[in-house]
């Protein structure tokens, strides 16, 4: 069996887990294994029945295309096949010593560094030994210099305790490579307001039993906040962009990146043209792919291709926060937890649900008039949702 393409832009996956195990006979279309891609964990089902025989080892990289394991299909299914519970991976406790000593097979520690690199480690106090070289010869370069961090002294932190090390998953790797990337190649900056709920708080108790009743779906807030979002995108263009070399490609659709929380870390599933989607049909969307991310079922075309995104960290119990730009989009919108606050109202002071919103965006095609006037377009928006997002018709827009 070869590794299968799970998307146009992957070349390499890495073997998660393997759910079998040699000489394990599988049946057609049986999940045999659980694969990291760069962007999502997909799984890895037998082609055939047969016996097994794996050719990957579990943490290995492999290419799309390269063979993962042999299956015996002359091989007959036994007659009683005991049933099995899959046995929980088990994370190895390595002693300290061990984790301490370089791996000497990849290791380029005696190699010599350029005057420039010997410069910068020794500002920042690293030690050559502790640098691996990618120059001709093992020589440290410049930019190895600039990459090295000071090494960790684990044995004076630890001392007689223990710790777990378990290598990080590829999709956890990409993700923390373009975070950096985020925020070494853009100008990012983000600005923010807060947004009195209480108008989407009255329209959800008055309508939400019978809005369930009829499409099945809850009215939450997702839906206000993807319609507004579209509102917004449609009259600040800009927000709606992304640069390609030295072009700003502008999109005339909306298709919205919503941040979920998964089994495996962090998903984005794309709503597709959300300018075409109701309150329903929003809410309806993100339930489905919500649910597909729980599961493990996301694909990888599921998560590609937004032109913005929203992340609500107010699920959690986040106050504020800056969220980071999900590349190659220019903008994400961040949503906090609703808390009730005095504010002023028609000079007098009154307690109501409030949100604080924030706006990371790439200055370089975003100027501060269109960010500002962004995130202001979606607090009237909230505000005044019977207005900005019902055309003055509440059940015409959420069709009861």
């Amino acid at each position: 069996m070869k590794v299968p393409s799970p998307g146009e832009s992957i070349s390499e996956v890495e073997i998660a887990e393997w759910l079998v195990k040699d000489g394990d006979f599988v049946e057609k279309d049986q999940t045999i294994a659980e694969v990291d891609s760069d962007k999502a964990t997909l799984d890895l089902p037998a082609e055939e029945s047969g016996i097994i025989t794996l050719k990957a080892d579990e943490g290995d990289a492999v290419d799309v295309g390269q063979v993962v394991c042999l299956i015996d299909t002359s091989a007959k299914a036994p007659k009683v096949k005991k049933e099995k519970e899959q046995e929980k991976p088990i994370t190895i406790i390595k002693p300290v010593e061990e984790l301490q000593q370089p791996k000497l097979e990849n290791s380029f520690a005696n190699g010599t560094p350029s005057p420039a690199a010997a410069k910068i480690l020794s500002e920042k106090n690293i030690s050559a030994s502790n640098v691996s070289g990618s120059g001709r010869g093992g020589r440290i370069t410049k930019d190895d210099a600039l990459k090295a961090l000071p090494k960790v002294d684990l044995k004076a932190i630890v001392k007689d305790r223990k710790i777990e090390s378990k290598k990080l998953s590829m999709l956890r790797r990409k993700v923390a490579q373009r975070l950096v990337a985020v925020k070494n190649q853009t100008a990012m900056l983000t600005t923010f307001n807060e947004v009195n709920m209480t108008p989407i708080f009255e329209l959800r108790k008055k309508y939400k039993e019978e809005f369930k009743e009829k499409h099945g779906v809850g009215l939450g807030f997702m839906s206000f906040f993807t319609k507004a979002t579209v509102e917004a995108l449609q009259e600040f263009p800009d927000v709606n962009s992304m640069i390609d070399g030295d072009q700003q490609i502008k999109y005339d659709f909306f298709d919205i990146s919503i941040a979920v929380s998964g089994p495996k870390g962090l998903m984005v599933p794309v709503v597709r043209d959300a300018q075409e989607l109701s309150f329903s049909g929003v809410e309806k969307e993100i339930k489905r792919l919500a649910i597909r991310a729980r599961d493990g079922e996301i694909t990888v075309d599921e998560m590609t291709g937004g032109t913005f995104t929203i992340t609500n960290g107010g699920v959690f119990g986040s106050m504020l926060s800056t969220p980071i730009i999900n590349p190659p989009q220019s903008a994400i919108l961040g949503m906090h937890n609703i808390v009730e606050r005095p504010i002023a109202v028609n000079g007098k002071v009154e307690i109501h649900p409030i949100m604080y919103l924030a706006l990371s965006y790439d200055h370089r095609i975003i100027d501060g008039k269109e960010s500002v006037g962004f995130l202001v377009k979606i607090k009237e928006a909230l505000e005044n949702p019977i207005n900005e997002l019902m055309n003055d018709n509440v059940k015409k827009a959420l069709e009861l």
